[in-house]
């Protein structure tokens, strides 16, 4: 997997529905009307709704599927151990396309069977200048 340093992989394109932001807002408790009132989201700088920063964030898991990676050997299980640090610069408004692009930074070894990984997670936004979001995300990976 060291060979693999500093290489990126991107994602599909997936649409962020307003369904997506109604769901995530009834998992998280999180209602602020930004993301989830049409008429009132209009009324903000944001011109209509915006998914919730955590949305976009946790959409990583299913573009990474899909973002071409090889595969790791042997793997039994993968758990998210956080990040470094998580930036979000630009927000997605209902009904944009985002894709994700992964850089691995890191790949070590913290004890026999268990390796952690670092990738630098950044979120484009279709049509957008800057990012969603930039994070370096932190997983260990059990062999």
């Amino acid at each position: 997997m060291a060979e693999s340093i500093g290489t990126e992989h991107v994602s599909d394109w997936v649409e962020v529905t307003q369904t997506m932001i109604d769901t995530f807002a009834e998992a998280t408790g999180d209602h602020q009307f930004i993301h989830v009132n049409p008429e009132l989201a209009a009324k903000t700088p944001f011109g209509g709704t915006i998914a919730h920063g955590f949305l976009t964030l946790s959409l990583m898991p299913m573009l990474a599927k899909t973002a071409g990676a090889p595969a790791i050997e042997g793997v039994k299980m993968g758990v998210n151990y956080g990040g470094n640090k998580t930036r979000f610069i630009t927000p997605v408004r209902s009904g944009k396309r985002v894709r994700s692009r992964f850089k691995l930074l890191k790949f070590t070894e913290r004890h026999p069977g268990v390796w952690e990984q670092v990738q630098e997670y950044t979120l484009e936004i279709e049509g957008e200048e800057k990012p969603a979001l930039i994070a370096e995300w932190i997983a260990l990976i059990y062999v």
